[in-house]
């Protein structure tokens, strides 16, 4: 569930929790962990949120790698979402850092991140500061890449995600919210219950104000977004997603019609928003949870459990929108390579621009003719290219 009534400890509390918890097995970090294993981290820097945090890295994993920051659901804990969500398989294929925030009924009755009260989902406050405190950490401490550091979450941590996004635009490349709701729907308990079970009237461009004005003055580019409902959902009704459609196409100046829409596993649709700026994943008959198909496929994912519901892999996905899956690295060619029509071509993004397949604007890369996107314009994210005219390609992953 996203809601339940705060019921905050004494700090004094929470600082002899932690300090428990720090006996029970959490190892001071004076060096980057390299462990193969969710470790907590006792100390990360300011904590006005009383929050605790834990890291996973692959062994062996180098410096200037993404970062993933994951937030939890009400009533769960960052074990079991580091466990059940199936992030881990793709932080270990793909090569990134795990940021696994918990919150405890310390701050909330249920466990539930406050993505409700303002003095927690304002920028340099609360919850939201604790959770860049995190992110601050991680790339000092382990040499996280600054510029693609990624934020997921499902229902009050998915609404949470969306704070982060909103007030730390200039810390997030995109995010995923699933089962959440849009930035400042509410600012109370009461406003809370409002928003997860009601439509609530308002246009794109206040649902787009309100993120604007969590960072006045910010003129960078807004993150990208993935939005996941499912269409039984009645804890956060679908009506939600819509909310956050509205809210981030519009920070991002882009229509709310989808420019493209496909048919996935699981009953799933996908409604795709400008140059690929907002994902809507609509998941037929699924309930509130975040989506997962476990399985051995490179497209499976995840643990079923309570809120974990078996309809499709929603890490392997955001994965790949965030540009994560990068593991290959290969030489990118000096030179054009003459194709033909109806030619496929696999190709890091930088060997596609040098080779005349696509272009660059802005450090992103874009297949000639069609447009499509196929993320940042490095040797490091690999796609195929099918030529369907005369200096015209299209993205073909899985296609050729």
């Amino acid at each position: 569930m996203a809601v339940s009534p705060p019921a905050r400890l004494s700090r004094t509390v929470q600082a002899l929790l932690l300090a428990m918890i720090g006996l029970l097995g959490a190892t001071t970090l004076t060096a980057p962990a390299r462990a193969a294993s969710l470790i907590p981290v006792d100390s990360f820097g300011s904590n006005p949120g009383d929050l605790f945090m834990y890291s996973y890295r692959p062994d062996g994993l180098a410096g200037g790698r993404p970062l993933v920051v994951l937030l939890h659901g009400c009533t769960q804990n960052a074990g079991a979402y580091f466990a059940d969500s199936g992030w881990r398989k793709y932080a270990d294929q793909w090569g990134f850092t795990l940021v696994v925030a918990q919150t405890s009924g310390a701050n909330n009755a249920a466990s539930c991140f406050n993505w409700f009260e303002t003095g927690d989902t304002t920028r340099g406050q609360g919850e939201a500061a604790s959770i860049r405190s995190m992110v601050g950490y991680a790339i000092a401490t382990y040499g996280a890449d600054p510029a693609r550091v990624y934020v997921s979450g499902l229902s009050a941590g998915g609404a949470m995600s969306a704070v982060m996004l909103a007030a730390y635009p200039d810390v997030f490349a995109a995010g995923s919210v699933a089962a959440g709701l849009a930035y400042r729907c509410a600012g109370n308990r009461t406003q809370a219950s409002v928003c997860q079970y009601n439509a609530v009237g308002k246009t794109p461009q206040q649902w787009g104000d309100l993120v604007r004005d969590a960072h006045p003055g910010y003129s960078g580019p807004y993150p990208r977004v993935a939005i996941w409902q499912g269409l039984s959902d009645g804890t956060v009704i679908p009506p939600n997603a819509g909310q956050l459609r509205d809210q981030w196409t519009n920070v991002r100046g882009v229509p709310q019609t989808p420019t493209s829409t496909r048919t996935l596993p699981g009953g799933t649709s996908l409604k795709v928003y400008g140059d690929d700026d907002v994902r809507l994943y609509e998941i037929t008959g699924m309930g509130h949870g975040l989506p997962v198909d476990p399985g051995s496929a490179s497209d499976q994912c995840g643990t079923t459990a309570p809120y974990f519901l078996d309809t499709i892999c929603s890490a392997y996905y955001d994965a790949r929108f965030f540009g994560l899956n990068d593991e290959v690295q290969p030489t990118p060619s000096p030179t054009p390579t003459p194709t033909s029509p109806q030619t496929c071509v696999s190709a890091s993004n930088y060997a596609h621009t040098t080779a005349g397949r696509a272009h660059q604007s802005g450090g992103y890369a874009y297949a000639n003719g069609s447009g499509d996107a196929l993320g940042l314009w490095t040797t490091f994210i690999t796609h195929t290219l099918k030529q369907t005219g005369s200096n015209h390609w299209v993205l073909a992953d899985g296609q050729c």
